[in-house]
């Protein structure tokens, strides 16, 4: 039998979604002297890049992108690489951003990584939480909240600068 995919938001819905992320990330750190933002590889550093593209535009923080490397599969299978020092977070503002929250085993062991040094604070945001968490970590900001069954697949297929997701 085939698999059957919902479109769960379109790419202008999720450009829309990608815009109120970034507004309320500007709103939570109006007030810092640098904001780094942290994408998890693949698709969270593309959301990252998408971001921080948007933060540009409507404010004057000073931003920093990083991608983290971490094997979503099995955290910790292999160790987790970000593009820049870890030391360097040391007292500064960091948001970790991945593209789904599923059972939350992938951000909190992020989070549990950057929490090897002492951030000011951490804050972080996905484009879609699906409410079906494994572990204890939310997400501080959500582009969509999703109810479905744990049978249920979210995906983010990414074209380019675009992107759209499905439920299967």
């Amino acid at each position: 039998m085939p698999e059957t995919k919902t479109l769960v938001l379109t790419q202008e819905q999720v450009l829309l979604k990608i815009q109120r992320i970034a507004w309320e990330i500007y709103e939570k750190h109006v007030n810092e002297e640098v904001v780094y933002l942290v994408g998890i590889s693949k698709s969270g550093y593309w959301l990252a890049k998408q971001i921080i593209a948007i933060l540009g535009d409507i404010s004057d923080l000073n931003l920093k992108l990083v991608e983290m490397e971490i094997n979503k599969k099995n955290p910790l299978d292999k160790d987790i690489h970000l593009s820049i020092e870890l030391s360097e977070l040391n007292g500064k503002c960091v948001v970790l951003i991945d593209d789904v929250l599923n059972s939350g085993r992938v951000l909190i062991y992020g989070v549990r990584h950057l929490l090897g040094q002492s951030l000011k604070n951490l804050t972080t945001a996905v484009l879609v939480d699906r409410n079906h968490k494994e572990f204890p970590i939310k997400a501080d900001v959500k582009g969509l909240s999703l109810s479905t069954s744990i049978q249920e697949h979210v995906s983010v297929e990414i074209k380019g600068n675009n992107a759209q997701v499905y439920l299967s």
